[in-house]
């Protein structure tokens, strides 16, 4: 499929960082240890120095197992909750300080799809008011009739029937309400789609025919998506470049076809040995041995030592930096970096 790609860049993240404290009171910080009561402030680092950029027109798709901070990267974005460290920048503004109504015209341009399609619809409202207010709040001069034809036309452009308005979200399938929950992104004319999962709740069969849908409102509409996914089948299908992120780090980030062909860091090889190939006689699976670190205690080197094959002590004690490859591929790994991975 063509692509109408651009250089310019839409969405930047620069060293973006987020910890959730776990102790929120003083009680809550002190610990025993070592036959005496200390004080100590724990928390959960979910992203870690992250950098990224998404042009306009593309898909970015963000990839990595559960818990690795895809969601809160998604967050983040979208000003559902604010970085501890580093910067947004959307459209060249810093977009991670704004408040209030100085966000109204970015939410407009921005607009976020979730993953739960029974969560993200309010369940006292009808489809008709759930389509309307949005439009209503982003467009107070609109009469309306004029409020009526844009819900409708959202509508039909996403497969659903608008004599279907007068229904709540009960009275749907998983499907049909995510397809409700895209028509309600695609109501305000967004330029920016946040996606976080949204099929991973849905049907296999009918996964396909919601992602088809998005990437038709890609194309007629010219979107640009921040694709949260952990399926790299869907990845292959839908995205231009990928985020492999590992303990909320990026261990790698190439564009798609670079990354299926060749990929580098070892992390990446052992997740697209899991995604099952039809033509594989004797599939070679790397199965991934060690212990996960949690995101409290996150190791002093490289996040991944500890379940890497082709770890050294340079890799416990040095935290890798991310390196262009003669590919355009971008790693963080110290047996890439120094030759040691065939």
């Amino acid at each position: 499929m063509k692509q109408d790609m651009s250089n310019h860049v839409l969405l930047e993240l620069e060293n973006l960082s987020k910890s959730f404290d776990l102790d929120h009171g003083f009680l809550d910080t002190l610990k025993f240890k070592k036959g005496r009561i200390v004080s100590e402030k724990r928390s959960v680092h979910a992203v870690n120095n992250v950098s990224l950029k998404i042009h306009k027109g593309e898909a970015l798709c963000v990839v990595g197992e559960s818990g690795c901070g895809k969601s809160t990267v998604a967050r983040l974005v979208a000003g559902l909750i604010s970085p501890t460290k580093g910067a947004i920048h959307y459209d060249g503004q810093r977009i991670d300080a704004l408040k209030g109504k100085d966000l109204l015209p970015l939410r407009k341009r921005m607009q976020m799809i979730f993953q739960n399609p029974y969560a993200s619809l309010n369940p006292r409202m009808t489809i008709q008011q759930a389509l309307e207010e949005p439009v209503r709040h982003h467009n107070p001069s609109f009469s309306r009739d004029d409020v009526q034809d844009k819900v409708a036309n959202v509508m039909r452009s996403v497969g659903v029937d608008p004599s279907w308005a007068a229904r709540y979200p009960h009275e749907f399938s998983g499907g049909q309400r995510q397809r409700i929950a895209i028509a309600r992104a695609l109501t305000v004319d967004p330029e920016f789609v946040i996606a976080d999962e949204p099929i991973s709740a849905l049907d296999v069969s009918i996964q396909a025919q919601v992602l088809n849908l998005m990437l038709e409102a890609k194309e007629e509409r010219g979107l640009t998506y921040l694709f949260i996914t952990h399926d790299l089948s869907v990845v292959q299908h839908f995205g231009t470049r990928v985020a492999v992120l590992y303990l909320g780090s990026v261990c790698e980030y190439a564009d798609t076809a670079t990354l299926f062909s060749n990929p580098k860091h070892p992390y990446t090889r052992a997740l697209l040995s899991a995604v099952p190939q039809l033509s594989d006689d004797k599939p070679n699976h790397i199965r991934l041995k060690g212990e996960i670190p949690t995101p409290i205690n996150l190791p002093k080197g490289c996040p991944f030592q500890s379940r890497c094959s082709y770890s050294n002590p340079r890799c416990s004690a040095e935290l890798p930096v991310a390196i262009e490859q003669a590919d355009g591929s971008v790693v963080a790994c110290h047996a890439v970096e120094e030759g040691r991975i065939d």
